[in-house]
């Protein structure tokens, strides 16, 4: 088809880079199951390795399945240039490997996922390039805290697991001029929600083992932004310092997945904003961080900068820690497990799973208190899933 930027995004989910009479009519795109590829001459691919002419020399670098699925993302994120990699992780580290030098400072937000947070800890930080975590809608102190070894910014918004959101169209004006590069993670929103590089970011990467996927069967990253940047990323950090390759099998998963994105986050966000108002009647309930809700300190923000509010709730119960054990215990229909984003309903204790990585004092810095329970809600019949809350609140 047309590949116009005019199509909408459910058009372009499904069609964006591809024809089928191009493919012999196969109406999905095919897998190219390979690891490297022939030359029609030895001119050929000493060119193509030469990076002058354009073409596919072994798969930890390129292959076709996965360019088509670099090339949608691209469109729908709104950038020149996409990159597919193994994992979420994979994306961060191979991004951050490639941009990033000893000396180097790197600022980021308040809270972050906490594998990101020990890579940047224990890993990066560890290797000469400075961490220091500034609250970015701060924009004082962030500009107090850029100096002259500056050389990126790093968030997620909404962030993981807090929920707290950073203007972004703000602190791309504010670091104008300095020689940076802005990076946000769109995990939580995906493209549907909400689209950093429209509002100014540099780079944007995605853990699409979540709502990119959806259906919780593959491991998957992905980077999109400016093609100069990608393309460093893909011949430094991919195939020199990580080697985080997605195979094409997983790369066609992902693309199925993406098919559907904009049905399955309607319903992901139509049912968590019901969970939300539920929660938040509820004498049990001390505290609850949902963007779709009036009540939440970003509401306004949320809903300029985002479609949509998502589809995760982090939440305290009064009883604390131990109330939080017994609800998560007496759920029978939400599971209980880490990641985010499937079809199925998901409950976690961040502070002895995905944040652990923290220890309980940097926890308490960072605003992850020792009883935050985090929802992924699915895509499951609202009234079974909110039967399930309620009948899970009973045992707190």
């Amino acid at each position: 088809m047309d590949d116009s930027r005019h199509a909408g995004f459910s058009t372009r989910a499904i069609h964006h880079g591809y024809d089928p009479l191009s493919h012999g009519g196969a109406l999905v795109p095919p897998v190219y199951q390979t690891a490297t590829y022939a030359f029609p001459s030895v001119e050929y691919g000493a060119a193509c390795f030469a990076g002058e002419a354009a073409g596919h020399f072994y798969s930890r670098i390129s292959n076709p399945t996965l360019a088509l699925l670099e090339q949608r993302m691209a469109s729908l994120e709104g950038g020149e240039a996409g990159l597919a990699l193994a994992s979420g992780m994979g994306a961060i580290t191979s991004t951050l490997w490639t941009l990033l030098r000893p000396g180097d400072e790197l600022i980021v937000g308040r809270t972050l996922y906490g594998c990101t947070f020990a890579f940047l800890h224990h890993g990066i930080g560890e290797f000469g390039v400075k961490i220091r975590h500034v609250d970015l809608n701060d924009l004082q102190a962030l500009k107090a805290a850029i100096t002259p070894k500056t050389r990126m910014i790093y968030c997620e918004t909404p962030a993981n697991p807090t929920m707290q959101l950073v203007d972004i169209a703000a602190l791309a004006e504010a670091v104008q001029g300095h020689d940076l590069t802005l990076v946000v993670d769109n995990t939580y929103c995906t493209p549907y929600l909400q689209r950093p590089l429209e509002l100014g970011a540099d780079l944007v990467v995605h853990s699409a083992t979540k709502y990119l996927s959806g259906h919780g069967d593959i491991t998957a990253g992905l980077v999109v932004g400016r093609k100069a940047l990608v393309d460093r990323i893909r011949l430094e950090g991919l195939k020199d310092m990580t080697g985080a390759v997605l195979s094409p099998h997983d790369a066609s998963l992902l693309m199925r997945g993406i098919k559907t994105l904009a049905l399955r986050m309607d319903r992901h966000c139509a049912n968590a904003q019901q969970i939300a108002e539920f929660l938040l009647a509820q004498p049990q309930v001390e505290l609850i961080r949902y963007p779709g809700l009036a009540s939440f300190p970003q509401h306004e923000l949320a809903s300029r900068q985002m479609r949509l509010p998502g589809g995760m709730i982090a939440f305290e119960l009064k009883g604390g820690i131990e109330a939080g054990r017994r609800f998560m215990n007496a759920l029978q229909l939400f599971a209980r497990a880490v990641s985010l984003g499937d079809a199925e309903s998901l409950a976690q204790h961040p502070a002895s799973m995905t944040h652990s990585s923290y220890t309980p004092k940097e926890r308490a810095e960072h605003g992850i208190s020792e009883g935050l329970v985090r929802l992924s809600v699915g895509l499951e019949d609202i009234e079974d899933l909110l039967g399930d809350v309620q009948q899970a609140l009973r045992a707190c």
